[in-house]
């Protein structure tokens, strides 16, 4: 049977029609990094941008604090609520004139609110007389000022030794220096690999596609070491050094699995954590991260990993609001929303001083509340 359209209905069908005609295309062709559209959610909002308490923070890079004119930076720490920043780069690039210097200016500063780490440089391992090197400098730098080593992520990565061999986290001709930290009484904060997904296949699965594609010298896809054999290292002088306190960086990349976080935190009593440049990670999980960090409260402390003044206030907000939905302030970290985990004082306190007043020695007790 056929239908019958009058005169009038089909002049109105024909009118529709032509106007959906010219209604603008849909963009097919926009980048993916372009769409970042705001959200329409009304929610309350608590932008905050200093710290409940005054906070350590113990991932921090000031590598020109030789020369630096500190009260310039105290004011910008005083408008967070930073009481004590600790420069993780005391050699720099690797000199002792530069550790020096800084270790110079910080007691010229006399406000107590500075800590060093020194560093090592492991490229020279094969000669017989660096392991006796090393260990003195060690001594000395400690003597000197230094309150801690810091491992940067080359060891296990890039560092090769006399013959282009990758040197292992756990190569047995470093236990010396692990045990030596230990008998100082001084921690050692470790960065080992990088996220997992820089091993992964850069595609449409990779959750940190973005960030690869922006910045590709990130990528380890093709890399001869794979991301399981250097966690595993770490893990190994862990267990081999009990004495020797070690604060894994970011999360040890377990932020995403809080699960197996814990077992490890469980399993080593020496091994600290703390939260530079993942508090991502524990936004986007607001129940699971608030009952880790309510149970290993005693383990993680507070850490940054870059000056960037302005993006602390994402990390105020993730450790003590209830806020909801709200972004990170670097999309290619972390293209999802995030939410407050609302943590109660106690805890706040511990994450954000008394954990770090614990292990790193001679910070000024008296400049933190009771």
């Amino acid at each position: 049977m056929m239908t019958r359209i009058y005169p009038i209905a089909w002049a109105a069908l024909c009118s529709i029609t032509v106007a959906w005609a010219q209604e603008k295309p849909l963009d097919q062709k926009m980048d993916f990094e372009k769409y970042d559209p705001p959200s329409t959610l009304v929610v309350p909002e608590h932008h905050v941008t200093r710290a409940k308490f005054p906070f350590i923070d113990v991932h921090n890079h000031q590598y020109n604090m030789p020369t630096q004119d500190l009260n310039t930076l105290l004011k910008e720490m005083d408008a967070l609520n930073m009481q004590v920043m600790v420069n993780l780069s005391g050699r720099g690039r690797g000199s002792t004139e530069h550790l020096e210097r800084s270790l110079e200016n910080v007691k010229k500063n006399n406000s107590g609110r500075f800590i060093v780490f020194t560093n090592m440089d492991f490229a020279a391992i094969d000669d017989p007389q660096w392991q006796g090197r090393m260990l003195k400098q060690l001594e000395e730098d400690v003597r000197k000022g230094a309150n801690g080593l810091k491992i940067y992520k080359s060891l296990g990565m890039f560092t090769e030794d006399s013959k282009g061999q990758r040197i292992h986290i756990d190569d047995p001709r470093l236990d010396p220096i692990w045990e030596k930290c230990g008998q100082l009484g001084i921690p050692v904060l470790i960065h080992a690999a990088d996220p997992k997904q820089f091993w992964q296949p850069i595609d449409e699965n990779n959750e940190r596609w973005l960030e690869l594609k922006l910045h590709p010298g990130r990528r380890h896809d093709s890399d001869p070491v794979s991301w399981e054999t250097i966690i595993a290292e770490q893990h190994n002088i862990f267990r081999k050094h009990p004495k020797t306190k070690f604060i894994a960086a970011h999360l040890a990349w377990y932020g995403n699995d809080l699960k197996k976080l814990s077992e490890l935190l469980d399993q080593f009593p020496n091994m600290y954590t703390e939260i530079g440049a993942v508090i991502a990670e524990l936004g986007r999980q607001p129940r699971a991260a608030k009952t880790f960090l309510t149970k290993y409260q005693d383990r993680v402390l507070f850490g940054k990993d870059s000056w960037v003044p302005d993006e602390y206030e994402t990390y105020f907000r993730v450790l003590e609001t209830a806020d909801e939905y709200f972004p990170y302030h670097k999309r290619y970290h972390a293209f999802w929303r995030m939410y407050g985990l609302d943590l109660p004082d106690d805890i706040l306190k511990k994450i954000y001083y008394k954990n770090a007043l614990k292990i790193i020695p001679h910070i000024d007790a008296s400049q933190f509340p009771k």
